[in-house]
């Protein structure tokens, strides 16, 4: 969408941030449509080649680690950890836009430090899980009872997520233009204004 020339841009994503989030999306999608077709009867039956489904599923988990780990040791690690502090903190403010009063949000509205919180949770379970199923096929002395079990539900709870992220990301249409954000760095200084007037008020523009 092309942007008026007295519209000014804020920057909002560094290089480091989108990798970030690129990686984690481009492995969740191959992560999620493999397991799909692993543990659903139906999807197995159709597709089949479950050894082949299973080593795609197997490898691209480790290279997701793998990528997640070089771009914060090679990015910027700085403006991580602060978005990290940003992130685990909930103020005044946050708590009144969660019960819908409209209050003004920093960089990170509250629903978006919730849902990277939970994603950090859920990818830490899914590894956590992953890893014992995957060993556990070795050495039998590490196959938990339960770990396929919560594996699963991990992936239903996450199809459910995703299809809100991508609500709000691609059709919602207040919401939709954060997009930009994450694959060009900048918003719409009029729209990071509206939805969130506190980083709004003290970013620089990108003129």
């Amino acid at each position: 969408m092309a942007t008026a020339p007295d519209v000014r841009r804020l920057p909002r994503f560094s290089r480091t941030e989108r990798a970030l989030h690129w990686v984690h999306a481009s492995a969740f999608f191959v992560l999620l449509g493999s397991g799909l077709c692993l543990y659903l009867p139906s999807l197995a039956q159709l597709v089949g080649r479950r050894p082949l489904l299973k080593d795609i599923h197997v490898y691209t988990a480790l290279a997701w680690l793998v990528a997640l780990a070089l771009v914060i040791l090679a990015g910027d690690r700085r403006r991580l950890l602060a978005d990290a502090r940003e992130i685990e903190i909930f103020d005044d403010d946050d708590l009144g836009w969660l019960r819908r009063r409209g209050n003004p949000q920093g960089r990170f509205n509250a629903g978006q430090k919730i849902n990277v919180i939970v994603t950090a949770a859920l990818a830490f379970l899914f590894t956590l899980t992953g890893f014992f199923l995957w060993y556990g096929e070795r050495n039998h002395a590490f196959r938990l009872q339960n770990a396929l079990v919560v594996h699963d539900w991990l992936m239903y709870i996450s199809f459910f997520l995703v299809l809100g992220h991508l609500y709000l990301s691609l059709v919602h249409r207040s919401t939709r233009h954060s997009l930009s954000g994450i694959t060009r760095g900048w918003v719409r200084e009029d729209w990071a204004l509206k939805h969130h007037a506190k980083w709004a008020a003290q970013a620089s523009p990108d003129d």
